[in-house]
């Protein structure tokens, strides 16, 4: 795949955007860098007047960009997200810094998976629960004393690594067929799965829906890092069926 093809196949994410100006400018932003896919998660105003002023050019990126009211429907057909965050999150993945996110991003794409990048809104960022919908998080090594970027802005930054890694060759690590070989999981599949996980570990007595503490989040942390193929969750869930059928 060529570098402009695997760009074009990017998803940038915005969630709960406030102010209109910032979904142009993030346009703009990303059409610099050659990306087009624009998705957003309920945003305060769109279309709106001031977003098509400030995409200055990118006006197209605004006309096809989606709109979602939930994260879960912007990731549904995904297999590989990451979302941006200024700082680690007791139990989000451990972010890696934007120049190897965006290689891992590039990578996957020539793999053939669908991917996106996720920001969230410009005050409180991304929410914990949002963080762990995605498989890793990355982030911008900014001024430690004053890091807060401007959405926009942190949308450029992270265009433009990916335009780097994309034109310079990032490494790709060919998969080998086997026998075992599968396909990666989509994000509404392995929600399904958390889903049906959950159901079960309340059915059993496991969970105390009263007192979850942070066993789901943990959960998803585990599944997280094993990057699960769509077998091995037609697998687990076989596991928790069967669980169901024999109580």
């Amino acid at each position: 795949m060529n570098p402009t093809d695997a760009l074009a196949r990017i998803s940038i994410v915005l969630s709960r955007t406030s102010h209109p100006g910032n979904i142009g400018s993030a346009a703009r932003a990303m059409k610099t860098m050659g990306l087009s896919r624009l998705v957003l998660v309920s945003p305060k105003s769109f279309p709106h007047p001031e977003a098509e002023t400030l995409a200055s050019g990118a006006g197209d990126l605004l006309a096809q960009a989606r709109v979602v009211e939930t994260l879960d429907e912007a990731l549904a057909d995904c297999t590989y997200s990451l979302a941006v965050s200024a700082r680690a999150r007791d139990l989000g993945p451990e972010p890696m810094l934007a120049r190897e996110g965006a290689l891992n991003l590039i990578s996957e794409v020539q793999a053939g998976a669908e991917v996106a990048l996720v920001f969230g809104n410009e005050t409180a960022g991304l929410s914990n629960e949002e963080i762990q919908r995605c498989q890793g998080a990355v982030m911008i090594a900014a001024n430690p004393a004053y890091s807060s970027l401007n959405l926009a802005a942190a949308v450029q930054v992270l265009a433009y690594e990916l335009r780097v890694a994309a034109f310079e060759g990032a490494p790709v690590v060919e998969s080998k067929s086997t026998p075992f070989a599968s396909v990666p999981a989509t994000h509404g599949e392995q929600e399904g799965f958390y889903g049906h996980l959950e159901q079960v570990m309340v059915e059993t007595g496991f969970l105390d829906p009263a007192q979850p503490r942070r066993l789901m989040p943990k959960l998803r942390r585990l599944f997280g890092r094993a990057r699960l193929e769509k077998d091995e969750v037609n697998i687990l869930r076989g596991i928790l069926t069967a669980t169901q059928t024999r109580r």
